[in-house]
């Protein structure tokens, strides 16, 4: 790997942070810690799951609203129209404009049950689409939504996830978060399809780091994302090598990002799994430094 190269003589790039909502205090300090270190990094944005079927609506408003009292991050609260009737949607936007919160990313989310076949509320929200003009008719959002560069699991084809995105930019959104992918060419392949379709929005490719590869690979299965063999190949005969897997997680995610670069791409969003550790490194070694650091260099 030639270091010379990482940070590129110029370049700039807008970063973002996912976390998800903490189920114990144990969790929840884990949450503000790694908060508190990539704060000084000024991501674009931060965004905040919600867990299959609004499981998580409520630590999800909470911790968003404790972002926007205090923070200076601004937080994107993840939204789904799976298992609620219009009205209860409609005052979970409504609450979030209370809040403070300025950013959704809309979703069509998954049902509660591991392996249940989706089915739209009876009075709910039908699509993502239609959750997206909902969020603009009750408040100017910013409002971003998902992409599936390697298709959705319950998508027939590529060509009809475009065609589901192109209708979610339609009807307002103005940003595509993309499911994990590890091949660089995966994600530009999906962004020139989209481009093609008329799709003008920013595509962020979503990163995910690959320190517990076993629980990423089981992700992937879900999601419908590859494993592509070099990756499977890195990752052999490490299990019990936790050190070693977070350099190999680094130089993954290093690496991704160049090559992201080199195709045009400027945004990044960070899956960071409530964990700072490696998004820092990375970061750091693609140029992007806490605000405090840049301002003591230029000085």
């Amino acid at each position: 790997m030639n270091l010379k190269r990482l940070v590129g003589a110029g370049e700039t790039s807008a970063v973002s942070f996912e976390f998800f909502p903490p189920k114990t205090a144990e969790m929840e300090a884990q949450l503000w810690k790694a908060i508190a270190r990539l704060a000084p990094l000024r991501p674009h944005f931060v965004s905040v799951t919600y867990g299959a079927g609004g499981s998580t609506r409520d630590r999800t408003h909470a911790t968003v609203k404790r972002l926007v009292d205090e923070t200076e991050l601004k937080p994107a609260a993840h939204l789904t129209c799976v298992g609620a009737p219009r009205a209860e949607i409609d005052a979970v936007i409504g609450d979030y404009w209370a809040a403070g919160v300025r950013h959704v990313v809309a979703l069509r989310g998954d049902m509660p049950n591991a392996g249940e076949t989706y089915a739209a509320h009876g009075e709910g929200y039908q699509s993502t689409a239609e959750l997206v003009s909902a969020i603009r008719r009750i408040g100017p959002f910013e409002v971003s939504v998902s992409a599936y560069p390697e298709k959705h699991p319950d998508s027939p084809s590529l060509e009809w996830d475009v065609a589901i995105l192109k209708a979610k930019i339609d009807a307002g959104a103005t940003r595509a978060i993309t499911q994990f992918a590890f091949d660089y060419d995966v994600f530009a392949r999906f962004r020139d399809r989209a481009k093609a379709a008329g799709i003008g929005v920013p595509i962020v490719p979503g990163l995910m780091p690959t320190t517990n590869f076993k629980g990423v690979a089981r992700m992937a299965g879900r999601c419908g994302a590859s494993i592509p063999e070099w990756l499977s190949v890195l990752y052999d005969g490490l299990d019990n090598d936790l050190e070693s897997r977070k350099l190999v997680a680094s130089a993954v995610l290093v690496e991704q990002v160049r090559l992201l670069r080199a195709e045009g791409f400027d945004q990044f969003h960070f899956y960071t799994l409530n964990q700072a550790e490696l998004t820092l490194t990375v970061c750091n070694m693609l140029g992007i430094k806490p605000a405090q650091t840049q301002q003591a260099i230029a000085s």
